[in-house]
């Protein structure tokens, strides 16, 4: 567990009873942050990040005065999810899960939205470069990636 300024702890994910907790993060930030994603693919998202995406990633989560701001998720060395509630967005949360997850994980890779330029400009001011496109998302729906690495 760290601590940073402004009393955020990363610590680990409290396990499915903090689920309803992360999704309401998630939907914040994508609301905030995916106005290219369909209306339809919101909700398949949605319903699938409990029982699909959270049990298949190692979870870490920001929490600020004991509420929850933020999560990441990762699968060996890629960061598969980081959201930040809306209200929370630059305040170093994304900063410091990020951070988190490289130290302690060894996270060196990460895909984004090719729509989300936001999350590529903020992977790529903390070393993350561009290592390969792919013109749909892991779905096969019309979102591109791009992929991004780091050096270890």
């Amino acid at each position: 567990m760290t601590s940073t300024a402004r009393e955020l702890t990363i610590r680990p994910a409290h396990g499915p009873a903090e689920h309803p907790v992360l999704v309401d993060i998630w939907r914040s930030a994508v609301r905030a942050t995916h106005d290219f994603l369909a209306e339809e693919d919101f909700a398949r998202i949605e319903g699938a990040l409990a029982s699909d995406y959270f049990p298949a990633v190692t979870l870490v989560v920001a929490e600020r005065d004991g509420r929850a701001v933020g999560f990441a998720g990762v699968a060996e060395d890629g960061l598969e999810m980081l959201f930040v509630a809306d209200d929370a967005r630059g305040s170093g949360v994304g900063t410091a899960l990020l951070a988190e997850v490289v130290r302690r994980y060894g996270v060196t890779r990460v895909d984004v939205n090719e729509q989300n330029a936001g999350a590529r400009g903020f992977y790529e001011a903390h070393g993350f470069r561009e290592s390969g496109r792919s013109p749909v998302d892991g779905d096969g729906r019309p979102y591109p990636i791009v992929h991004l690495r780091r050096a270890a």
